[in-house]
């Protein structure tokens, strides 16, 4: 499971405290525990924390690569603020994200492809989020001809179905699940296909359970990379022994520490 740890976001209030007075040891130290936590990316979010949402990104980007190399998803739905920044951060990045209308997720794919970046490709188009299988199949597949097309390796690419909460939408899990299975199927390799799992359980009463559950179901239909928390030590307990479920390591007595300490 490819872990894109979620904390560094501006919507939580130790982050949008550290971004205003320029903290930069907060950031740093949810950057190495998120890490250690196993989390292989950091999702970097200015959220609503920052006027200067150019100026903060790259702050927080320069504060975290004071303290690790790890690959940085750069999210932001703004073009200007994406385009701006990407090119000033080093190392490896994600561009999070690009929607599937075909000017925009060729703008994307270009900036990903020329910078060796990675893609997360929303679908959505010009209607928003679609209410059935069908429609985010298409949309997904539209996004990687267009990735093709533009020189992005389907390594450095990961499609998002729009996991929406189950509380507000109760079909949608379900739609996301067949979504994903039928997508792993246009590609070969097939791109990532990942989801921002807190999403599923936003405002509801057993958060934890929630997302423990659906990133387990989610796995068994071939999801293979999530924006969460891996703080969340029983989540993510749940994310490596459904990789041992699904036979992507050796089973041992030890396998949760073993995983933890690869």
């Amino acid at each position: 499971m490819y872990v894109i740890g979620e904390r560094i976001n501006g919507m939580f209030e130790n982050v949008k405290r550290a971004i205003r007075h320029k903290d930069a040891k907060v950031i740093q130290d949810l950057a190495k525990r998120q890490l250690a936590a196993g989390a292989v990316a950091l999702d970097v979010n200015v959220g609503p924390a920052a006027a200067d949402a150019q100026g903060a990104m790259l702050w927080l980007a320069e504060s975290i690569r004071a303290v690790t190399d790890a690959a940085l998803s750069i999210d932001t739905a703004r073009w200007e603020v994406m385009s701006a920044v990407v090119p000033k951060i080093p190392g490896e990045k994600i561009l999070n994200s690009s929607k599937a209308d075909p000017q925009i997720a060729s703008q994307y794919v270009g900036l990903a492809a020329e910078h060796k970046a990675g893609l997360i490709g929303l679908t959505i188009d010009a209607a928003g989020v679609p209410g059935n299988v069908e429609k985010r199949v298409e949309l997904g597949v539209q996004i990687i001809t267009i990735a093709m097309e533009g020189g992005l390796p389907m390594e450095k690419l990961f499609i998002d179905p729009i996991i929406l909460p189950v509380n507000v939408a109760a079909q949608n899990p379900t739609h996301c699940m067949q979504a994903i299975a039928q997508l792993k199927l246009f590609a070969d390799p097939p791109p990532h296909l990942l989801i921002g799992l807190s999403n599923v359980s936003q405002r509801c009463r057993e958060r934890g359970l929630i997302n423990r559950t659906y990133l387990a179901m989610a796995m068994a239909h071939g999801l293979d990379a999530a924006i969460m928390d891996p703080l969340d030590e029983e989540l993510m307990s749940t994310a490596i022994t459904a990789d041992l479920l699904g036979e992507k390591m050796i089973y041992c007595d030890s396998y949760l520490e073993a995983a933890r300490h690869r």
